[in-house]
């Protein structure tokens, strides 16, 4: 069954991505950025686990921890600049 579904899951997961690439370049604002940015986070997560799922490799588990810190800590950076022109206190 998963031969059937993975083919499917990447080109709906890679759909999101192009639809959220879309929103990233052409977003009115920038908090609309910012989350058309970590909405692209979570969607390379989903990616790369499924890409994992696929090859039968923990590797990409442990690429997809280390983006989805990566993007927490860049999202709260970024709302932290948005908020008070300042990141570090």
């Amino acid at each position: 069954m998963l031969t059937s579904v993975i083919p499917i899951a990447f080109a709906l997961v890679g759909a999101a991505l192009a639809l959220t690439l879309w929103r990233l370049l052409a977003g009115p604002s920038a908090p609309d950025r910012i989350l058309a940015l970590d909405t692209l986070y979570v969607n390379t997560v989903a990616l790369l686990v499924l890409l994992g799922i696929h090859l039968g490799s923990a590797l990409y588990f442990e690429a997809a921890l280390l983006i989805a810190l990566m993007g927490f800590v860049g999202t709260v950076a970024l709302c932290k600049y948005l908020l008070r022109g300042d990141i570090i206190e």
